[in-house]
């Protein structure tokens, strides 16, 4: 890493279930730093155990930032995201701590290395319009209507609601498609800043059977307790914080739909 003029920032990433959490309160613990949190559902305050959010273990080795910060009422982005970040990079070096960021959002890492392209703001009544179409319509009908005006959108999951609805919306508000604002050049990475990137990239069979370990210790800690008074909010399906993963699932066996 760059020795004059910049300031230097480790980046943890990796899929779930990879160790990404406790390599990066090694490296805070070691090297004097604070951890910030990159991951989108790790933000929810609601959202504790479903989301493995450190532990006291890790809690103890370093100070960590940006975790439960928002309500599951609200809905987080990149931006929103982006702009918390630096600003926790900011009051870390001002500390003479390095900041580790971690976390498996890859939208939200690339918004802070790279910077984001300049989409504007989208409307609540678009957005709302926006997922009461995919709820009329159906995965696979919403995506072909929206490939017709967003010819990317077909190479969309039709179970990818966030990123359907997001297409739809921003060509919705800006009569343009999504891909080609996306195109254009984003706005850079951070002046001042020197990113240092490590990813961990466990060999497959090893991940899923760490993923299948942890969701039965998840639910054995409290996970369906926690949906169970996620659900009595009352809140949108839509929200980000209700499609977390394990929040559907879990909801729709304490509706009796699915067995536990």
């Amino acid at each position: 890493m760059p020795e004059h003029s910049s300031e230097p920032v480790i980046v943890v990433g990796g899929p779930t279930a990879s160790g990404k959490s406790a390599l990066a309160a090694d490296l805070a613990g070691a090297f004097g730093g604070v951890v910030i949190n990159a991951d989108s559902m790790q933000l929810y305050r609601e959202l504790d155990v479903l989301t493995a959010r450190p532990g006291a273990e890790e809690l103890a080795r370093a100070p960590h930032v940006l975790y439960g910060v928002l309500p599951a009422a609200q809905r987080g982005s990149a931006a929103r995201w982006r702009d918390m970040a630096l600003a926790e990079i900011a009051a870390a070096h001002a500390a003479g701590r390095v900041p580790v960021v971690v976390g498996g959002t890859g939208l939200y890492l690339r918004a802070l290395i790279q910077g984001l392209c300049e989409v504007p703001a989208v409307p609540e009544a678009i957005r709302r319009a926006a997922h009461e179409r995919l709820r009329a319509l159906g995965g696979e009908a919403f995506r072909a209507e929206l490939a017709a005006r967003d010819p990317a959108a077909a190479r969309l999951n039709p179970g990818d609601t966030t990123r359907l609805t997001r297409a739809w919306e921003v060509v919705e508000a800006t009569g343009r498609p999504l891909s080609a604002w996306q195109r254009e050049a984003a706005e850079g990475p951070p002046p001042g800043l020197s990113f240092l990137v490590l990813v961990i990239d466990p060999p497959r069979p090893a991940l899923y059977a760490a993923g299948d370990g942890r969701f039965l210790a998840m639910v054995q800690r409290g996970a369906l307790e926690e949906v169970r008074r996620l659900d009595a909010l009352g809140l949108d399906p839509d929200l980000p914080a209700m499609k977390a993963l394990g929040v559907p699932e879990l909801r729709r066996h304490l509706r009796g739909d699915l067995a536990l």
